[in-house]
């Protein structure tokens, strides 16, 4: 009988003619007008950074093409100005397709060891070139596992959370005056993740994500506006991984000279702290209060 007294009110409410309001003209051109800019932005963004790309290096390499090899020079008269746009990438493609194969030659090593002996004698110039070397070997190496995990932390203090990236192993004296072991952690700076800050954060305060670094850059990148779905089960993201308290059943007291002491909220009421080795004045205040 319910059912039957819902349907007939369901039935009166929708011949009574309260059906949702169309929107008006002015609603919908302003929905295509955000659309349009939703898709023609990110569109428009991209085009111009790899049209800058694709100037930029074409106006340094083709200055380098002698004349009699250049393609533009062989344009008609009205062409020239506007040149191949593109050639100047291509051109460096090969190029380092190039030093790349000659490389991998026994004279290719035998050259590189021999400037690099000369670089290496040079005091400012091997600090940096030393530096750049065995950044690109790392991050370029095929093994290796730098910028592929993200992770989230607490930073920049315990109740807020930050996402960073790893990029290896502590090594080193670092880690040699760490009781814990550490992990080399990249954290970006929004919107540019290409700055940021070097933190050894110990492996048991890290929480692996299960987002790629693709999707953790845009959701840095963004301010958070970009956020990736949750790919896991339905059982596992009602289930929380970590939780934060600023003081961890722990308050905080100060003496008169402001000295903290930590108490344990556990102890029972009525019972004092013993702050003897806590401060280091117990002594202290007892002979002043025998003198």
């Amino acid at each position: 009988m319910n059912a039957k007294r819902d349907n007939k009110h369901d039935a009166d409410k929708h011949s009574s003619g309260s059906a949702l309001p169309s929107p008006g003209f002015f609603a919908r051109v302003r929905a295509y007008f955000l659309t349009g800019i939703l898709v023609s932005t990110p569109l428009a963004i991209t085009f111009g950074l790899a049209w800058w790309f694709i100037e930029f290096v074409d106006s340094k390499v083709m200055p380098l093409i002698p004349e009699y090899y250049n393609p533009e020079a062989y344009l008609p008269d009205g062409y020239q100005a506007y040149g191949i746009p593109g050639f100047g990438v291509l051109v460096m493609l090969v190029f380092m397709t190039i030093v790349g194969w000659f490389t991998t030659n026994f004279a290719g090593r035998a050259l590189i060891k021999l400037y690099e002996r000369i670089l290496g004698r040079i005091p400012a110039v091997r600090s940096i070139y030393g530096a750049i070397k065995q950044i690109l070997e790392t991050v370029l190496a095929n093994q290796s596992n730098a910028f592929r995990q993200a992770v989230l932390l607490e930073y920049p203090r315990r109740g807020m959370w930050a996402i960073g990236f790893i990029t290896g192993e502590t090594k080193g004296e670092v880690q040699h005056l760490t009781d814990d072991t550490v992990i080399n952690i990249f954290l970006p700076t929004t919107p540019n993740p290409t700055s940021g800050f070097l933190l050894f954060v110990p492996r048991q305060d890290i929480v692996i994500l299960d987002m790629t670094v693709e999707e953790a850059i845009k959701m840095v990148m963004s301010g958070g506006i970009v956020t990736p779905p949750d790919r896991r089960s339905p059982e596992q993201q009602q289930q929380p991984r970590v939780s934060s308290k600023t003081y961890e059943d722990i308050d905080v007291l100060r003496e008169k000279e402001n000295n903290p002491i930590l108490v344990s909220r556990n102890l029972p009421e009525g019972q004092k702290p013993d702050n003897t080795g806590t401060t280091g004045q117990g002594e202290d205040d007892k002979h002043r209060e025998d003198a």
